[in-house]
């Protein structure tokens, strides 16, 4: 058994080598996202080792047992050369027992802090086939959990996304047990998120921030979604039952209660506990009242603060919910071989803001960045046009800078997407517009204006493998003569 005191060196020794681990990892330059998240995920576990070790040392300082004091007053006391032998002899004897003993020195085991092959298949295992390695959020069984609640608004999934947080629309008296189940489960899914991809972010110290703002705002009533009521505000002791425990709206009902078997029965079972159902004893009363009221509203209480504590982890989460938004967007125009080709790509180059002086590249103008790297020339920047932007509202009002980039976009997925939302076709009658109502009105005027005897197959649309959009009978002429 080792020493108070060689316990306490070693402490020391394996604090001072896990807090210069810490640096050694943010020496480290992370090139991709995985190796940014595993970075961190190291040194939070050495953070916990260091906190752990912290704790073992200081309860050994505080030495309520007192063996380090006696172990001080042995080692220095009259004997010491003699204790000094002692202890020698037990090494010695040891060794002696284990000769060929494999002794591991400490710095081995921070030697080596390059992400290995088995610390990053570790992390893919911490992460969902949806969450994409910590770049979007999984909520379908949120999602499917949400949607068995009675009472509460149908939405799809990318509804749901952008509409999760939003408790204030949801009537008071819907929000029962089932509903407080949804929040604990949506709420620890955020939580355990929030763990995983910003794994040295203190949870504890959101919570406890958020605790005190949210039983500011509970007690004034201004929390969204549940104003302060009338009668919790100024609750009346006259038709208070303190034997039934129970709060009546009527004089009527009160003093018909009052005859009942189940008052009665009540109000022997209090007396014989010693109590007083007298409806005078007005201190009594009042302080029973006010414990029956605390129960009955600690349940909204606790959805109150369930919610608030979600609307907190939704705004540190706010930039993984929009990129997840757009990627179920994405996703929902690509077909399956697109899909699987996906998930073959690599992983996107984190930009390294902490590069060197040399690395730093000079561009006052903000101009994009050419194949190279490298800002393109100014008289390229002007030829394309890109310093023109175009908004389309169709997309969300998504800017493109470029005529080229806005004349292309009216084929891919975003356009699409607006376009189908608005139950209008994608052709080439739309392409140029950009607003919503305009589409709509042009739609409209199309299909009062289309004719009665208008052939299926001029109709139809066909699109290539290029993109191009052919009519049904040009698409069919091309592809039986092989040019499609």
């Amino acid at each position: 058994m080792d020493s108070v005191l060689e316990t306490q060196r070693r402490l020391h020794e394996e604090i001072d080598r896990l807090e210069q681990a810490v640096v050694d990892q943010f020496m480290l330059n992370p090139k991709t996202l995985k190796e940014r998240l595993l970075q961190e995920h190291t040194v939070d576990g050495f953070l916990d080792r260091i906190s752990g070790r912290s704790t073992d040392l200081s309860a050994l300082y505080k030495d309520e047992d007192e063996s380090r004091k006696k172990e001080m007053e042995t080692i220095s006391g009259a004997n010491e050369f003699g204790e000094f032998y002692n202890r020698l002899k037990k090494i010695k004897d040891h060794h002696r027992k284990y000769p060929n003993e494999a002794v591991e020195p400490m710095e081995m085991e921070f030697m080596d802090q390059q992400p290995t092959e088995e610390k990053m298949n570790a992390l893919d295992d911490m992460f969902s086939g949806e969450e994409a390695g910590g770049r979007y959020l999984d909520l379908h069984e949120v999602h499917e959990h949400y949607m068995n609640l009675k009472a509460l608004k149908r939405t799809n999934y990318l509804g749901y996304l952008s509409e999760f947080t939003l408790f204030e629309e949801i009537e008071r008296k819907d929000k029962n047990a089932d509903y407080q189940r949804y929040l604990d489960t949506l709420s620890t899914y955020l939580e355990g998120y929030l763990k995983k991809i910003k794994p040295l972010k203190n949870i504890g110290e959101i919570k406890e921030d958020g605790r005190q703002e949210f039983d500011k705002k509970w007690e004034e009533g201004t929390l969204p979604g549940w104003p302060k009521q009338e009668q919790d505000a100024a609750p009346t002791t006259d038709l208070f039952c303190i034997a039934c425990k129970k709060q009546y709206a009527k004089d009527t009902v009160y003093n018909a209660h009052l005859t009942s078997k189940k008052h009665i029965k009540a109000a022997a079972q209090l007396a014989a506990n010693g109590g007083s159902a007298n409806p005078n004893d007005q201190e009594s009363v009042a302080e029973v009242q006010s414990k029956v009221l605390a129960e009955k509203a600690k349940p909204e209480q606790d959805a109150a603060w369930s919610e608030f504590l979600i609307q907190k982890y939704a705004e540190i989460l706010k930039p993984q919910i929009e990129e997840t938004k757009e990627n179920v967007e994405r996703r929902q125009t690509l077909t399956g071989r697109e899909r699987d080709l996906e998930l073959e790509t690599d992983q996107i180059e984190l930009e390294d803001s902490d590069s060197d002086d040399e690395e730093k590249i000079y561009n006052p103008l903000k101009l994009p960045l050419g194949w190279d790297g490298k800002p393109i020339p100014y008289w390229l920047f002007k030829l394309h046009g890109l310093g023109v932007e175009y908004a389309c509202e169709i997309c969300g009002n998504h800017v493109y800078k470029g005529r080229k980039a806005f004349d292309k976009h009216f084929q891919e997925w975003r356009h699409a997407h607006g376009m189908r939302c608005l139950g209008i076709p994608n052709t080439r009658q739309f392409h140029e517009i950009v607003g919503i109502e305009d589409a709509l009105a042009l739609w409209k005027k199309i299909k009062g204006t289309k004719p009665e005897g208008a052939k299926k197959d001029q109709i139809e649309e066909f699109e290539d493998s290029e993109g191009n959009v052919f009519n049904k009978k040009t698409y069919e002429d091309l592809k039986r003569q092989g040019l499609i």
